[in-house]
This record gives structure tokens, sequence and C-alpha cells, in this order.
């Protein structure tokens, strides 16, 4: 390994590890109800959208209610992407005109966005629109990671509050979570995106010439946006077809580690929110410990992999000597 290899770990290191304590806490305090310093600013919009939503924020519900709560909504979701995907054609903001999917790949998708699976089985320049891709596979990116952080909280608020049967408020956790929690890092994350020169516009594809005289025509489309919240709530599902490995959707190597880091921050930040909720970060610790032993040995296990040489290149006056 070189030198930048270890220095490349070590910055991966501290961008996850470094603000883990402080956005644990600030999760913990933001699916409370308390205060923060986003309050001032988030609050009108929090308390707005129960009011459209009809939501009363202190009403909290047993574990059945937040059950059937959390699988209407999901089932809501299942209904109303699919739906997105099969009327792809006749729907705004498809400026390549592509057509609606076939419903088995539309229920596929739907199913795996609204399930946090993101599994592909389509090439998302190829074949959704802006529209598909910002309307629909955007907002579950978001709503997906959002309920799974309102069960962990659940789990949590079971094991601390043994002698109730009151869970807390399901709209209101979701609310709470992409309000404070998932949109204010992804516009960050978006904005250092554009930065590196991730496309984020509503441009038509680009057609060029390449150096051979053939044709090529390059995507355009609102890609930074749906990256960040990709990559920070674990969802995977990218706007290209390579998904990360396409370079307009990680053009450099610093949109690389930070694109790297932030699909562990906040698992590794929802750590420590389960210490504050149980009063016990000695558990955070320990949790964490654990997790890092098996991040490393699989780091180790994947670093010496990387590091062979490649036996059929071997009678080649070619150097082997790679890099991490």
């Amino acid at each position: 390994m070189h030198d930048y290899d270890w220095l490349l770990l070590a910055a991966f290191s501290l961008l996850v590890l470094a603000p883990a304590p402080f956005l644990g806490r600030y999760f913990y305090r933001v699916m409370e109800g308390q205060r923060t310093w986003l309050s001032p600013l988030l609050q009108p919009v929090e308390r707005l959208c129960y009011r459209v939503a009809g939501v009363d924020p202190q009403q909290e519900q047993s574990w059945r209610g937040y059950a059937l709560a959390l699988l209407a909504f999901t089932l809501v979701c299942l209904l109303a992407l699919m739906s997105m995907l099969l009327l792809q054609g006749a729907l705004p903001l498809n400026p390549q005109q592509l057509a609606g999917l076939s419903v088995p790949l539309a229920f596929n998708t739907a199913v795996s966005f609204v399930t946090n699976t993101n599994w592909q089985a389509y090439s998302g320049e190829a074949q959704l629109s802006y529209f598909s891709q910002m309307l629909g596979l955007g907002v579950q990116n978001f709503v997906s990671p959002a309920v799974g952080l309102a069960v962990l909280v659940v789990l949590c608020r079971g094991l601390a509050r043994q002698s109730s049967d009151r869970l807390g408020n399901f709209w209101v956790d979701i609310t709470r979570a992409v309000l404070y929690g998932l949109l204010p890092l992804c516009l960050v994350l978006a904005v250092l995106l554009v930065w590196q020169g991730v496309p984020q516009n509503f441009s038509d594809y680009v057609s060029a010439t390449t150096l051979q005289g053939s044709e090529q025509s390059l995507p355009m489309g609102p890609a930074a946006s749906q990256i960040a919240i990709k990559q920070l709530g674990t969802n995977g599902g990218g706007f290209f077809g390579v998904n990360s490995a396409h370079p307009f959707e990680n053009p450099t190597a610093l949109s690389n580690l930070l694109e790297l880091a932030s699909i562990l921050l906040i698992p590794a930040a929802l750590v420590f929110t389960f210490g504050h909720y149980v009063r016990d970060l000695r558990q955070s610790r320990a949790i964490l410990a654990s997790m890092l032993v098996l991040f490393v040995i699989g780091l180790a296990v994947c670093a010496w992999a990387e590091l062979q040489p490649n036996p059929a290149l071997a009678g080649l006056p070619i150097e082997q000597v790679g890099s991490l």
C-alpha cells in the first residue's frame, strides 16, 4: 500500500467517526421533538405539514397503531410509484420522450424502492424520465430510510419506556426524520457534488462526437440531488445505470471519498442515538467497536484482494503494483 492509501483510510475514518456522536445526539433531539439549531427555520414547516395532513403531533400510538400506519403508508407509496412508472410517457419532465415501464418492471422497481432495497433491473438514463427519477424514486429515497429510522426509534423507545404502551406517532417520526435529518444533510452533499461536476439540471441529453468520429449521447438531469440521498439514505439505485461507477455520478477522487463516507455516516450516528435513548452511551461505544472490528476484517480482505497482481498479466511488461 502507498502512503496515500493510508491517508485515504484516515480521511474516510475521520469523516465517518468524528461527526457520529454529535449527529447521533442531534437525531435523538430531533426525533423526541427537542429544540435544535434548525428549529427556528423548520418548526413552522413541520407544523404546516401536520396541519395539511390532519395529524395531531401530541397523539402517540400503540405498537399496533404505529405498525398499521407504517403499512398503510408503504402501500400508498407502492401504488403511487408504480402508477408513476407505468404512466411515465404521459407525464412531464421527459425530454427524451421515454415510454412507461412494463408492468413487471414497474412493480419490481416500486417494491424495491419502497422497501429500501433499491435493486435495479433498469438503466436510469435509458429508461426513466426526470419526473420518474426525481418525484418517483427520489421521493422514495427519502421516505424509505425515514421509515427505517422511525422503526429504529420505536425499538429504542420500547426499550426505554418499559411502563408505557405508547411508542410515538409514525407520521410525526417520518416527518422529523426527513425534514430535520435527511433534507439538510442531502442539501449539503448535493452542493458538494455539483461543485465536483455532477449534473443537476433539466436539459436535454447532449450529443457529442467522439475521437473516433462516432456519435454519443451524454445523459443530463437532476442527478446530484438523487445521488446525495442515495448515499446518505443507504438506498442504492443511482441516477445512472452503473451507479457511482459512472463518471457523471462520481467524477473525482473527492466526490468518491464523500460518497463513500456519506453511506456510513447516519448508520454510525444512530448507534449514539440508541445510547441516548437508553441513557447509556457505553452501549453505543460497545456496539460501534463491534461494528468497526467487522468492518476492519472485511476491509483487510478486500484490500488484500485488490492489491494482488493479475496472473493473466504476469508475462507482460506491466507494473501491477496497485492501490486501493
